[in-house]
């Protein structure tokens, strides 16, 4: 799996690392803990339902990706922090794209 993470959002520099799970490794500053919120809510890498309610609140700038493969499955999950529901999922999956500033 490899996760992209925009911390100032895609127009700014980005950050990037590998993960695996079984036994968790790879470039991410730390795979126990990304792997464990991965098998504890699968759910937070599919996209908000577009009817969806939401509160408008903005949380940043951040913005993510994740590509690869889950339990046998294709993922190819993208995160922002640009209303109330997509905050939630980005704090679910705060292990997965907590990778650290960009690059100076």
């Amino acid at each position: 799996m490899t996760i992209t993470v925009w911390p100032k959002g895609r127009e700014g520099e980005s950050v990037e690392a590998t993960l695996k799970c079984d036994p968790p490794g790879g470039t991410h500053p730390n795979p126990e803990a990304a792997c464990a919120a991965l098998i504890a809510d699968p759910e937070a890498l599919e996209p908000v339902p577009p009817d969806a309610v939401c509160t408008l609140i903005f949380g940043g700038p951040e913005q993510a990706a994740v590509v690869g493969v889950l339990a046998g499955e294709d993922v190819d999950a993208a995160f922002e922090r640009s209303n109330g529901c997509e905050i939630d999922r980005w704090d679910r999956m705060a292990a997965l794209v907590g990778l650290g500033p960009a690059p100076a």
